[in-house]
């Protein structure tokens, strides 16, 4: 039997060849190679997917009629072992099935000088691109999702105490006795929280997203809304947990105080270039962060009760102590500024919902686990938000400039030692983490608006490195922005922030009391109780925070989300219009289409690109026909069952128009579609025309909303011997029938 080597080698057996006969020696290390008859016909090791034919049977590099090139093997040996060493070829392209090809990494490359630039600088920084069956998608133990998801809220406890007192103190530091019983009625109000969004879980087990809740129960406009908060919310989830994050090694390293704003922005271009470099979601990066900072602040509260208990420190068990530093009011204690306190606190409960948002991601059963993590999540941050202030309150301490809450504790607790500066890393680790789960989220919705025809198409797209990069770009502008705009400030940017949260919890919540009073399952009564209470007690909270925080800047989220919705209107009403007006009859297609009637043989291959059934499509194909009776439609994509979808719709609409799909696994359009012209031109003995049908936007804002990319083909085509362009522009108007201009060609050089 023939051995592998494991470098994708395959060796000949030594010894006896496959007659019996002792093989002949040879003059080098006393053994020949073994005869060709002796060696099997044929080696396929499909781990590596190689073939390996004896040279004898070899005629060189075959290719098929589409132009695949098929493998080359070559054969060479070692000092002392004989060996078939099998080398790739460079393929185009593979065949799937019957009129269904695929692109390879070959075909796939940039040919452009501009364009192989900018990829070999892609490359450079980003790494190679991947390819549509490398998407992974990890499923989650419980242990690995509590930290993927629970990094937001958890690291949220950094900075929301240091919130309340910051307020508190404008009355004095007498005033600062009020933080405890604040952040008693936050915690409660985190558990209402979790209660009404284990209920949310339990009713969307393929994850329920305030957008996918208000959206299905209470319709377009609150679906809108509650997205429109959702993204305001994370590019500030971003901004305030990168500011934060900064806070913490300042806070450590002074020094460093005033370049906090250039930090935070490059800490920000660097969260970015992870996530355009396609961060997995690999459960062991996230979880060593996320319980370091558990670590590190569970052993500095446990230590901090220690030391109440033993009288250890200014303030007791039941007393607290007096304050380090004695602040004079600047403005009386009244309930609206308890109000505002409370409001700036709400912000622990930044990213509760995100486990309702990833509950396909766990193992099964899915949604138990989520529930139960959910449960975890809460637990812990509740014991750290209260742990934080009480021992705040029995320090005695009081709210900085130039240092956070949580460092003054740590030092008093720690002392300046190891401990304390592995305490101040930890939470400077988790709030960037923090950021970054916000990169994830921001991306998606986007993409899930992009699907639903809310946003441009674009945000659909994945990247080289199966990430989405608009997304991704948008959100690091919009965080890089924010923190220049606020001097990197957390208590410049926390009433921008909490009122977003608020707003999708309250939609949220309502669009479950909706969908338990019209499904009535079993035991709805009591989930819509518990529903109802959430949406209650989050509606009040978003009141509060509206009304105490509006003038300090919580109005630009109210503008900036009510902008959004109005953009996404807008943009839904285009795609509206747009498909209104490009919609055929698919029964009546094969009338439209003029039979073909000549003897002759075609002088012209006709190639026309389409993205879809409609009538550009039905535009192009019907010039095709009037310019060679052989025509082929090709469609590139990169999802086959949307292809597939549209292969069936075409067979049925152009009986005698064959559609080539090619799919493009590194979402390329313009390299693969020269591959398969060249390959094309060279082998089909006929001019080569290609028919490039492009919607002409009427404003400059619809050329965002749609992908023109086929547009980009002409410049590599003009001017190619054999091969002739035909321009295809398709007009809409709002209010006579749409326009196509006659056509104009460039005939080949």
């Amino acid at each position: 039997m023939e051995r592998k080597h494991p470098r994708s080698f395959v060796r000949i057996p030594r010894g006896r060849g496959k007659t019996g006969e002792p093989e002949p020696r040879s003059r080098g290390d006393g053994r020949a190679p073994p005869s060709l008859a002796a060696l099997p016909t044929h080696v396929h090791n499909r781990d590596s997917e190689r073939i390996v034919i004896p040279r004898h049977e070899r005629a060189g590099p075959a290719k098929s009629p589409l132009g695949i090139e098929l493998r080359e093997v070559r054969f060479g040996s070692t000092a002392r072992t004989p060996y078939l060493r099998v080398v790739p070829s460079q393929l185009s392209f593979k065949p799937v099935a019957p009129g269904y090809i695929a692109a390879t990494e070959v075909s796939s490359r940039p040919r452009g000088s501009i364009e192989r630039t900018v990829q070999a600088i892609k490359r450079v920084v980003l790494g190679s691109p991947f390819a549509t069956s490398q998407l992974i998608h990890e499923r989650l133990t419980k242990m690995k999702a509590l930290a993927i998801f629970s990094s937001d809220v958890l690291s949220s406890s950094a900075y929301a105490t240091e919130e309340i007192l910051i307020l508190l103190v404008l009355a004095g530091s007498g005033a600062l006795s009020y933080g405890l019983p604040i952040a008693g009625s936050i915690a409660l109000l985190l558990a209402i929280v979790t209660l009404s969004y284990r209920q949310t879980i339990k009713a969307y087990p393929g994850g329920g997203g305030a957008y996918i809740v208000a959206h299905d129960n209470l319709g377009r406009t609150p679906g809108l809304i509650a997205a429109a908060a959702l993204l305001v919310d994370y590019a500030l989830t971003v901004s305030v947990s990168v500011a934060a994050g900064v806070a913490a090694v300042t806070s450590a390293l002074p020094e460093l105080h005033d370049l906090r704003v250039l930090i935070g922005v490059a800490v920000v271009a660097l969260i970015t270039l992870g996530n355009l470099r396609g961060v997995r979601e690999s459960g062991t990066i996230f979880a060593a962060p996320t319980y370091f900072f558990l670590l590190m602040m569970g052993a500095m509260i446990l230590t901090g009760i220690a030391k109440v208990m033993l009288g250890e420190t200014p303030g007791s068990l039941l007393h607290e102590a007096p304050p380090q530093e004695q602040v004079f009011a600047t403005q009386g204690l009244s309930l609206w500024l308890i109000f505002r306190a409370f409001s700036s606190g709400c912000a622990a409960l930044t990213g509760t919902e995100a486990i309702s948002n990833g509950v396909p991601a766990f193992k099964p059963p899915e949604s138990h686990n989520a529930r139960t993590t959910l449960t975890a999540m809460a637990f812990i941050l509740g014991f750290i938000f209260i742990g934080v202030t009480f021992l705040t309150s029995r320090y005695g301490l009081v709210p900085s400039d130039k240092e956070t809450i949580v460092s003054l504790l740590g030092r008093d607790v720690f002392g300046e030692n190891v401990l304390y500066y592995a305490y101040q890393a930890a939470t400077a680790l988790v709030l960037f983490l923090a950021a970054n789960t916000s990169f994830a989220d921001f991306p998606r919705l986007s993409a899930i608006l992009a699907k639903d025809k809310f946003m441009p198409r674009q945000f659909a797209f994945k990247g080289d490195r199966l990430a989405f990069s608009n997304g991704i770009m948008l959100l690091a502008g919009a965080a890089a922005l924010l923190l220049i705009v606020f001097a990197g400030n957390v208590t410049n940017l926390i009433p921008l922030y909490a009122i977003g949260v608020f707003v999708s919890f309250t939609l949220s919540q309502s669009g479950m009391v909706r969908h338990w009073w019209r499904l009535r399952e079993p035991g709805w009564r009591g989930s819509l109780v518990i529903n109802g209470a959430g949406a209650i007690a989050t509606a009040a909270v978003a009141v509060i925070i509206t009304t105490t925080k509006f003038s300090g800047g919580a109005w630009i989220s109210i503008i900036a989300m009510g902008s959004l919705v109005v953009v996404f209107a807008l943009i839904r009403r285009h795609y509206d219009w747009f498909q209104r007006r490009t919609a055929v009859d698919e029964k009546s297609l094969p009338a439209r289409v003029p039979p073909v009637v000549s003897s002759e043989a075609p002088r012209d291959h006709v190639i026309v690109p389409v993205d879809g059934l409609n009538e550009i499509a039905l535009g192009a194909i019907n010039m095709a026909r009037e310019i060679s009776p052989l025509v082929t439609a090709v469609h590139l994509t990169d999802d086959r069952e949307q292809a597939e979808d549209l292969r069936q719709r075409w067979e049925r609409a152009f009986p005698d128009v064959p559609l080539l799909v090619i799919e493009s696994p590194y979402r390329a359009f313009v390299a693969p579609m020269l591959a398969y012209l060249e390959r094309l031109a060279d082998q089909d003995g006929v001019r080569i025309t290609v028919i490039l049908p492009a919607f002409v936007p009427r404003h400059w804002w619809e050329r965002i909303l749609h992908n023109r990319d086929v547009l980009r083909l002409r410049p590599f085509l003009k001017g190619r011997a054999g091969l002739r362009v035909v321009d295809f522009p398709y007009q809409l108007y709002e209010d006579r029938p749409p326009e196509s201009h006659p056509p104009s060609s460039s005939a080949p050089a």
